[in-house]
C-alpha cells in the first residue's frame, strides 16, 4: 500500500465511522468514488494528487484530496452542514495510518454552489496533507 491509498482509507474510515455526519448523508451516503445514480445526499474522494516531500533524512509525500459533497433538493445550506461537518473531522486530524505517518492534515478551501446539470447543490473541499 502507498501512502495516498493509507490516507485515503483513514479518511474514508474517519467519515464513515462518524454518526453524526452518517446521520447527514445515510449510511451509503459515503464513497470512495463517484457512482453513477449515487446516493443524495453523497460525499465521495473526486481527486487526490500527490508530490515527492522528501527532506535530506525523511522520505516524504505532500498530498492534495478533493471531496465533492452533492445534495439532492437539500439546498446549498445542506451542503454547507455536511461540508462543516466533514472539516470538523478532517481539519487538523490525527489519523492512524498503515505503515505511513500523517505528519499534518489541514483544510484548504470549500466551494459551495449550485449544480445545474445534477438539480442539485454541492461543495468541493480542498486539504492538504503530508505523510512520512
Amino acid at each position: 500500500m502507498n501512502a495516498a491509498s493509507a490516507l485515503q482509507k483513514a479518511i474514508f474510515e474517519r467519515l464513515t465511522g462518524d454518526s453524526a455526519l452518517i446521520a447527514l448523508v445515510g449510511a451509503e451516503g459515503v464513497h470512495d468514488h463517484l457512482k453513477v445514480g449515487s446516493h443524495r445526499p453523497g460525499i465521495s474522494f473526486a481527486s487526490l494528487e500527490s508530490r515527492d516531500a522528501s527532506t535530506a533524512s525523511e522520505a516524504g509525500e505532500e498530498h492534495f484530496l478533493t471531496l465533492e459533497v452533492r445534495t439532492g433538493e437539500g439546498g446549498n445550506r445542506a451542503a454547507q452542514d455536511i461540508a462543516a461537518r466533514v472539516r470538523f473531522l478532517l481539519d487538523d486530524a490525527d489519523l492512524a495510518l498503515d505503515a505511513f505517518v500523517l505528519v499534518s492534515l489541514f483544510h484548504r478551501r470549500t466551494r459551495t454552489g449550485r449544480d445545474a446539470k445534477a438539480k442539485g447543490h454541492g461543495a468541493e473541499m480542498l486539504f492538504r496533507a503530508v505523510t512520512e
